[in-house]
């Protein structure tokens, strides 16, 4: 996955925050994140959805019965960066929970079909997350 996650960052910031393939039209943003228990810098390429001027993040790892690691970084450490576009600037990640969340999902996966289909594919409920600065 860190090849594939480093192609995209690369190819994101030669292209002023656009990627193509998968990724090709689609709201894409680099979370800058620290590790839980390693203390490491770690940089990931995700959708994102935008409503009202807050950034929200899914942990979906496309249906996998697990959290992804950056979902208990976090946790651990919610003070983050993102990087949209050509910008890169301090947010605070705070989860979002309960009809809150599934209003954010729901709007999200209705406008990208593969989100709806993460959900299907496992039994837990995949966090969504709150940018803010």
């Amino acid at each position: 996955m860190s090849d594939w996650n480093d192609g995209i960052i690369t190819e994101f910031r030669e292209n002023d925050g656009h990627a193509g393939g998968w990724f090709e039209g689609k709201p894409l943003l680099l979370l800058h994140h620290t590790g839980a228990k390693s203390g490491t810098e770690r940089v990931a390429p995700l959708m994102y959805h935008e409503e009202d001027g807050d950034i929200f993040i899914f942990a979906s790892k496309a249906g996998s019965p697990t959290n992804p690691d950056w979902y208990h970084n976090l946790k651990a450490h919610p003070q983050v960066a993102v990087e949209i576009g050509t910008e890169t600037r301090p947010v605070t990640a705070r989860e979002v929970v309960g009809a809150e969340r599934d209003a954010i999902y729901a709007r999200h996966a209705a406008r990208f079909s593969n989100f709806a289909e993460y959900q299907e594919k496992t039994d837990r409920i995949i966090p969504v997350f709150r940018l803010a600065g």
